[in-house]
């Protein structure tokens, strides 16, 4: 039988997979196990296989297959998948070879680096080194505009969510601005007569990795396919058949790292559980960065800090760090819950939570479009911290605007898909809700399966078959409604529902 067009690409993109399996697990081992001297070996041979991966995604040949695959008869699956192929196909080639080995050089060598310097207060020593991630961000953006028609800034948007514009970003964060602060403050006036008892550590690290393990265990994370370590910044990564995960841990405080790793459980279990019978094809990749934040928000915010899942972890406090009154249920979902502004994006409340977002969102937005510049940072981050969230950042640089990874790794245009995933994980409970009443009890009796057998029906198993908007109308009835957000965080805070 003779093969066709489809299938070649098919196989094509199967081999780009096998690859990008050992670039994954070369880039996990650099953020979490690799001695500090190889640091610029790794940067050579990482940028060394993504000018390879480059080259066989933009290989001439492709074009002349694309579009006789395109004049094939497919069934959905496949027609879904040529999209995914094409997509990738042309935002490769809207990329010149140097610009991808220069992007992989420089990036290696800032996150590295941020490692040591976030630490120290370095700033000095890791914005020279960022000046040119973002001179080649602005580079990759206007060739992906000229590419795709798009702005900039949206152009690089899109390479994370699909579809999503900022115009889009604008509209959905100004109306969370018009009545989230002034619930923030109704909720904090509301804790404010409420008593909550702190936990008494220290917590050994080694107490916090089982505790880890037994909730990861409890999330239904298959350890045959993937394992947790340590890394100065949480974050998941690897491949759906080895999943890795990190955390990282603090003695004085075991929350921090609990709801880290239970963040990266829900990541690694989308992964987990993508369809294994496409698996090398992007159409079995997770849908979007904002999709997938929805699965780590889901199990952080909507699943453990309801007031049923806490009754689960409980007493697995109480079996890894001993008795003491912080871990009574009650008093333990009133310390996930409480709402107080913080310096630091990951640790954040799920009230305040949006506003690292928006702060983040502006500055990065203004960096690509050239209005301001890497040295601009510091200040803009200062004046946006006291305005947002009311607290004083200046001097600070560890915990203000060197906190996070994603700049140095030059990944701009991923911030905003962290408050999307929040509105879409709100968006994905309502439906379980309306499927499973009695879901509360369920998961008080220690039966999760309404909220996985949903996940992996609705969104996992799905993949990237379907457009964004085209997955929540399937999963939910509905394209991405903020509204679910706001019903959730007023039932969950004030006991109400808006109107």
């Amino acid at each position: 039988m003779t093969s066709s067009a489809y299938q070649e690409l098919a196989r094509h993109w199967t081999r780009l997979h096998r690859f990008g399996h050992l670039y994954s697990m070369a880039g996990w081992d650099r953020a979490a196990m690799m001695p500090a001297k190889g640091s610029e070996a790794r940067a050579q041979a990482l940028a060394e296989m993504d000018s390879l991966l480059h080259s066989l995604r933009t290989e001439p040949r492709l074009a002349d297959v694309l579009a006789r695959a395109g004049q094939e008869s497919l069934d959905e699956a496949a027609r879904s998948n040529l999209r995914e192929i094409r997509r990738d196909w042309t935002s490769s080639n809207a990329l010149p070879p140097a610009l991808v080995e220069a992007q992989s050089l420089a990036t290696s060598r800032c996150e590295h680096a941020w490692q040591t310097q976030r630490p120290a207060e370095n700033w000095s020593g890791f914005v020279g080194n960022f000046r040119e991630v973002l001179r080649l961000a602005r580079e990759e953006a206007k060739c992906l505009a000229e590419a795709s028609g798009l702005a900039p800034y949206d152009a690089l948007l899109d390479k994370f969510e699909p579809g999503t514009t900022s115009s889009e970003v604008d509209r959905v964060f100004g109306e969370l601005q018009t009545w989230l602060p002034g619930l923030v403050r109704a909720v904090r006036d509301k804790q404010s007569r409420e008593t909550v008892i702190e936990p008494q550590g220290p917590f050994p690290k080694t107490a916090q990795r089982a505790l880890s393990l037994d909730v990861m265990t409890l999330l239904g994370f298959d350890f045959e396919a993937g394992r947790l370590d340590e890394s100065a910044h949480p974050f998941s990564g690897g491949v759906p058949e080895d999943t890795r995960l990190t955390t990282r841990y603090r003695d004085d405080d075991f929350v921090r790292s609990l709801m880290g790793t239970i963040h990266e459980t829900g990541h690694g279990r989308y992964e987990q559980n993508l369809p294994r019978e496409l698996l090398g094809q992007p159409v079995a990749r997770a849908r979007s960065a904002a999709i997938h934040e929805s699965q780590s928000l889901s199990f952080e915010m909507q699943l453990a800090r309801s007031a049923s899942f806490v009754g689960l972890i409980a007493p697995l406090l109480v079996k890894h760090f001993g008795a003491q009154p912080a871990f009574e249920p009650g008093n333990l979902l009133r310390l996930l819950t409480r709402v107080a502004p913080g310096l630091i994006r990951v640790e954040a409340d799920e009230l305040t939570y949006p506003a690292h977002v928006i702060l983040r969102y502006g500055i990065e937005k203004r960096l690509i479009e050239g209005e301001i510049e890497a040295d601009d940072i510091p200040a803009l981050w200062d004046e946006g911290m006291a305005s947002l969230l009311g607290i004083d950042t200046r001097g600070n640089f560890s915990n203000g605007c060197m906190q996070d990874v994603h700049w140095g790794a030059g990944l701009f245009g991923y911030f905003p898909c962290y408050s999307l995933g929040a509105m879409y994980a709100a968006q994905w409970f309502a439906a379980i809700r309306r499927g499973t009443p009695d879901l509360d009890d369920r998961v008080a009796r220690g039966d999760l399966a309404p909220v996985f057998d949903w996940l992996r029906a609705n969104i996992w198993q799905q993949a990237s078959r379907w457009t964004t908007a085209e997955l929540a109308v399937r999963a939910s009835g509905e394209t991405l409604n903020p509204a679910h957000f706001r019903r959730h965080l007023e039932s969950r805070y004030l006991g109400q529902a808006s109107r």
